[in-house]
């Protein structure tokens, strides 16, 4: 069965306010409700666009999300019209809106979109590397640990890859792509898209985080190159083998392993792991 209700996720400005479509200005006003994951930016936004928000606003963060969806489905149910609009960009892509949007799919609540501004696509549009094919990764884990795993997961993923990351993790971030991806792989740090101290820096992921350890500001969205397979498959065995002349000359395994990688275009992790194997063979 159908609902009446309408669930509008409305894109917001990731920047520019003038970025916005007479459409926003329009679901603003009308709207019964506008659920906001911050109500007093919402304000100062509606007040740049000369807009009076026609009917209720309530708050839709992250510390409240699940319990608020619920509450806004019910208003959906009744009949009513619930915009959703985040601090920037799109509901859903990494801020609040997944979990209301899925519950009114459920009920059988007609919910669209209102497209705007997106830092995933705008990074990916000014990168300068390739946009044919892409996949947005969000924010990396925040753990040492958990981080490198989920990076050495994508070492073979040839789309070119966009991450969110917050300016006090990215020197660290950017360290950890360069170890799972090779110090010389392409990117770009995109930084205040559209705003006016916007900046995109582009070069190798080595070369990015020695540039991050001066300290970064404000909102960040960083591009990767995906990898590119080589026309031959390298030769896992002789591979192997040359790691271990390296380490029986006297170098140390793990740059032994990294230098033979790199030279072969090979995710590190994956030489390392068949040289494991191969050590552990009795």
């Amino acid at each position: 069965m159908t609902v009446e209700g309408k669930l509008v996720l409305a894109g917001a400005p990731i920047g520019q306010a003038g970025d916005v479509s007479p459409r926003l200005r329009e679901v603003l006003e009308k709207a019964d409700v506008v659920a906001a994951e911050d109500t007093r930016r919402l304000r100062r936004l509606a007040n740049e666009l000369g807009v009076e928000i026609g009917g209720r606003v309530v708050s839709y963060y992250d510390a409240n999300e699940a319990g608020r969806a619920a509450e806004l489905v019910e208003i959906l149910k009744q009949g009513q019209t619930v915009v959703v609009i985040t601090d920037a960009g799109m509901p859903g892509v990494s801020d609040p809106g997944y979990r209301l949007t899925h519950l009114a799919v459920e009920e059988g609540i007609t919910v669209t979109a209102l497209p705007g501004p997106s830092a995933v696509t705008t990074a990916l549009a000014v990168s300068g590397l390739a946009s044919d094919r892409f996949c947005f990764e969000g924010f990396p884990p925040r753990k040492p640990g958990e981080r490198g795993r989920r990076l050495a997961a994508l070492a073979a993923e040839e789309r070119t890859m966009v991450f969110f990351e917050a300016p006090h993790r990215l020197q660290s971030s950017l360290e950890a792509m360069a170890e799972a991806f090779g110090q010389e792989r392409r990117a770009a740090v995109c930084r205040e898209l559209t705003k006016t101290y916007e900046e995109v820096r582009r070069g190798g992921l080595g070369e990015l985080a020695a540039w991050a350890a001066a300290g970064v500001k404000g909102e960040i969205t960083v591009v990767v190159a995906g990898h590119v397979m080589a026309d031959t498959e390298p030769d896992i065995e002789s591979l192997v083998a040359e790691v271990d002349r390296r380490v029986a000359g006297g170098e140390q395994r793990k740059a032994a392993v990294a230098d033979v990688a790199k030279e072969a275009g090979l995710p590190k992790r994956e030489l390392y792991d068949a040289v494991h194997r191969r050590s552990s063979t009795p």
